[in-house]
């Protein structure tokens, strides 16, 4: 077994390559959920087994000793539930089975922290193909796992982050290629690394995010603490309404190391499941959160008798969920620290009726603190340009700041990208709260009230870029010069076609 370091672009690309095995077979809004599981699977087994060999060699005449040793490990990971027991099984009938029983038995051991993960789905299901093909790509799956290049022991990989980076990775790559439903589980990096900066995370702060995909955004929030702190004095909150994508959450949260979670399956909207002891609305630091773009049947016919009196400022229109998940949001900051980011399409900036009435109300309760305009085509799955809002419970003015961001960005062939300078750029805007000519500019209430409560960005970001003034005379001077210049050239011509005897 070697012991080589590794470093993240082998493992990124191995854990891709061992996609093959269903690509051609199976859509890729399917398979995503298989290999990121065998993903989670290997790498526990990987973990495990190297502990377990550290401490044969540290116990070896003291069995009891390793088994006391193996208890206290962040998991416990059952024999017969090994990567390795499933490999070794590989040519027998029942791959599918046997997956599924392992996973299975990997929950009941880890009922605290992986209660339901796998519930949602199934190696033995109908969708891998008839039995013999099932088998097959199972067999095939668990081989492409147990090459060299997958060997994910950390005496092998180092840090804990190589594999979470990987997991990351694999999500990223599943998004790009799987349409419209990739907004449901991925947030580009370096969106969520804007947001995260723009609520700035401190120690011991709560953070949620109710629509949370695979965590990807309250993981950057994580780790900004982390890389200011050296701590991992936080607690992370989400919700996410799609089965397999919140056990997505659940095991990216766990390669993450990222113990001190709580994540809920459920509807934000319908049923909101992060509460506090009394059965209230739990309240928190920071929310941030990317929900799905005006979504249709959100539960319109009973917000207004919602318990929770989310809806009190309004009640959002039936077709368009967009500010039904920002006022849900608004409820859950803690009335002191609170401050929140959301991505929303520019639609929610100036739309009427009953957005325009909430909308209004937000600005008069002095909770939108920075309106941003963002580039096109960021978002997998979509090609409009979106925004973030800010929202604060105590902000220092009474003014929002509107950002145009929308014209800076590395223009990727399928997807925009933004780059760090991009994000500073942003960054410092908001932290400086001052008009930039032709990309930030400070409202007062007076001129927003002036507008209708139109947030539309272009109200108050003026880019026209005039156009330079045009010297009449001087263009005609240079019409006769040129006109002066071609008479020379045609005596020229003439000549030489006259010495060639053409008259």
């Amino acid at each position: 077994m070697s012991n080589t370091q590794i470093n993240q672009d082998a493992i990124n690309a191995a854990v891709w390559n061992a996609c093959d095995t269903f690509r051609g077979t199976v859509d890729p809004s399917i398979y995503k959920d298989y290999v990121l599981t065998m993903l989670f699977l290997k790498y526990i087994s990987d973990v495990w087994q190297d502990h377990y060999d550290a401490y044969k060699k540290q116990y070896g005449d003291h069995p009891e000793l390793i088994e006391e040793m193996l208890r206290n490990e962040r998991f416990v990971l059952p024999p017969a539930a090994n990567f390795y027991a499933l490999h070794e099984s590989r040519h027998q009938p029942g791959n599918g089975e046997r997956i599924d029983k392992a996973l299975h038995a990997i929950e009941e051991a880890n009922i605290g922290k992986l209660r339901d993960v796998f519930q949602d789905i199934s190696f033995n299901a109908n969708k891998l193909g008839d039995e013999a093909q099932k088998n097959d790509i199972l067999r095939h799956l668990l081989e492409d796992f147990a090459k060299p290049e997958l060997n994910l022991r950390p005496s092998r990989i180092g840090t804990l982050d190589v594999i979470g980076n990987a997991y990351e990775f694999l999500i990223k790559n599943f998004a790009s290629t799987s349409g419209k439903k990739a907004g449901e589980f991925y947030t580009p990096p370096e969106v969520s690394q804007l947001m995260a900066l723009l609520v700035d995370p401190q120690e011991g702060d709560e953070i949620c995010d109710p629509t949370c995909g695979s965590g990807s955004l309250l993981m950057k929030c994580g780790q900004l603490i982390r890389q200011r702190a050296g701590s991992r004095k936080y607690a992370l909150y989400g919700q996410e309404a799609i089965g397999s994508t919140w056990a997505l959450a659940k095991m990216n949260m766990f390669l993450h190391g990222e113990d001190n979670h709580r994540i809920e399956w459920g509807d934000t909207l319908r049923n909101p499941k992060l509460l506090d002891g009394d059965g209230l609305l739990k309240h928190f630091d920071i929310v941030v959160a990317n929900p799905p773009f005006s979504l249709e049947k959100w539960g319109h016919e009973a917000a207004d008798g919602d318990k929770y009196k989310r809806f009190r400022r309004g009640i959002p229109p039936r077709t368009k969920a967009d500010y039904a998940f920002i006022l849900h949001m608004i409820e859950t900051m803690k009335p002191g620290s609170g401050r929140m980011a959301v991505v929303v399409p520019h639609g929610v900036l100036f739309r009427g009726a009953a957005e325009g009435k909430i909308r209004k109300q937000l600005i008069d309760e002095n909770l939108l603190d920075i309106v941003i305009g963002l580039p096109e085509k960021l978002f997998y799955g979509t090609g409009i340009p979106a925004a973030v809002l800010v929202f604060r419970k105590k902000k220092t003015d009474d003014k929002v700041l509107f950002i145009d961001a929308s014209r800076e960005y590395l223009d990727g062939k399928n997807q925009n990208i933004l780059r760090p300078q991009d994000l500073q750029k942003i960054v410092d805007n908001a932290t400086s709260r001052q008009s930039a000519d032709k990309y930030a500019y400070l409202a007062s209430p007076a001129e927003i009230a002036e507008n209708d409560y139109n947030l539309n960005i272009p109200r108050y970001v003026d880019t026209f870029e005039e156009e330079e003034e045009i010297d009449l005379m001087a263009v005609r001077r240079e019409r006769e010069q040129l006109k002066a210049e071609l008479a020379v050239l045609e005596e020229k011509m003439a000549g030489y076609l006259k010495e060639l005897g053409y008259e």
